[in-house]
C-alpha cells in the first residue's frame, strides 16, 4: 500500500511545529521512521492513522486522499496500528483483550473473531498464554499482544511506534524477529529512535529533524553517509576534535576509546567501517544537528478504543 504526503504541515497551540512541509512516498516494504524525541515522528504517524488532523498539505494512501470522509474510511479498514503506550485492560485475558478490539474493529462474526485471535495469538507467540490475565504480562509480552492487536483483520498497512522501547535485550532481540517477518505483503511503517531496530528490520529509512524530512533512501544509503569519515580514537590518544560527532565511548582498563565521524582523521585515530549509527551522525552533522539533541517528547498515548478507531 503507497503512502503519499505532499507539503504536510502540523503546526501545535504556540505555533510550534512539529511538521514542516513534509514530502514522503514510500511504495511498500518495511521502512524505518528515524528521530530524535521531538522531531515529529508520532505527530506524523498519528496524522497517517488519521488520529490527527493536519494543519495543511495532503496525504493519500493505497490511492485514499484522507482529506475525504470515504477516504479515511477506507484507510481505515486497512491499517494496524500500535502506538507506543497502548492502553491495556489488566483484569482481562490476553484472548479476551483481543476479542474485545476485533468487536471495536466491527468483527461482528463470532467464529470468526475466534479465529482471528487463535491465529494472531500463535503468530505472537502468546497461544499458550492466551487465558492469561495481562495485569502478569511481562513488557515484551505486553507489545507482543499490542502488536496481535495491530494484526486483526489482515491488515495492508501496518504502522508501529517505538514497538522496543523500554524491553529487556531479550524480549528486544524476539520483538525484532517478529517485526521482520510481517513485512511480506505489506506495507509497515516503523517508528523509532533505536538504530538497531531499523538496521535490523528495515530496507528503507526515512529520517525527520525538527519536523522535517531530511533522508529517504535505502539503509545502505544512509550508511554510506558516513563512507570515509568514520574513526575510532583509542585510549591513549587525545580527546576527540571540537568538529568531530561522538557517535559511542566504552570504558576500557586504559580509559575511554572514541568512536567518532569527522570530516578529517583525528590526530591518533583509526579508520573504521561505517555503521547505520555513524550514517545516521554523519546525517545529522552535514544538517547541522547533533546525534542527541535536547528536545521534547512528543505525546504518544492511546487508549484501546483509539487504537481500534484507526
Amino acid at each position: 500500500m503507497n503512502i503519499t504526503t505532499e507539503r504536510l504541515t502540523k503546526v501545535h497551540s504556540g505555533g510550534r511545529r512539529a511538521l514542516d512541509q513534509v514530502d514522503l512516498h514510500i511504495e511498500g516494504g518495511t521502512v524505518g521512521l528515524l528521530g530524535a524525541n521531538g522531531a515529529g515522528k508520532t505527530t506524523l504517524l498519528r496524522i497517517l492513522t488519521g488520529v490527527l488532523r493536519p494543519t495543511s498539505g495532503r496525504v493519500v494512501i493505497g490511492g485514499q486522499d484522507l482529506a475525504t470522509t470515504a477516504g479515511l474510511t477506507a484507510v481505515k479498514r486497512a491499517l494496524g496500528y500500535l502506538p507506543q503506550e497502548l492502553s491495556l485492560y489488566p483484569d482481562l485475558t490476553a484472548r479476551e483483550f483481543l476479542d474485545y478490539i476485533a468487536v471495536l474493529k466491527g468483527m461482528h462474526d463470532k467464529r470468526e473473531r475466534r479465529r482471528q485471535v487463535e491465529t494472531r495469538l500463535a503468530e505472537v507467540g502468546l497461544e499458550e498464554v492466551g487465558r492469561e490475565r495481562l495485569a502478569g504480562f511481562s513488557g515484551g509480552m505486553r507489545r507482543r499482544v499490542g502488536i496481535a492487536q495491530a494484526l486483526l483483520g489482515d491488515p495492508s498497512l501496518l504502522i508501529v511506534d517505538e514497538p522496543t522501547a523500554g524491553l529487556d535485550p531479550h524480549e528486544r532481540m524476539r520483538f525484532r524477529a517478529l517485526l521482520a517477518g510481517l513485512g511480506g505483503g505489506r506495507t509497515v511503517l516503523l517508528s523509532t529512535h533505536i538504530l538497531d531496530d531499523v538496521a535490523q528490520t528495515c530496507p528503507e529509512v526515512a529520517v525527520l529533524t525538527a519536523g522535517r524530512l531530511v533522508f529517504h533512501d535505502t539503509t545502505a544509503a544512509l550508511v554510506s553517509h558516513a563512507a570515509g569519515c568514520t574513526y575510532v580514537l583509542p585510549a591513549d590518544a587525545p580527546a576527540p576534535p571540537p568538529d568531530a560527532e561522538v557517535v559511542s565511548a566504552v570504558t576500557t582498563s586504559a580509559g575511554p576509546e572514541y568512536r567518532v565521524v569527522a570530516d578529517a582523521a583525528p590526530t591518533g585515530a583509526r579508520p573504521v567501517p561505517p555503521t547505520l549509527e555513524d550514517g545516521y551522525a554523519a546525517l545529522l552533522k552535514a544538517t547541522g544537528r547533533s546525534v542527541n539533541p535536547s528536545a521534547s517528547s512528543e505525546s504518544s498515548s492511546a487508549s484501546s478504543s483509539e487504537v481500534a478507531s484507526t
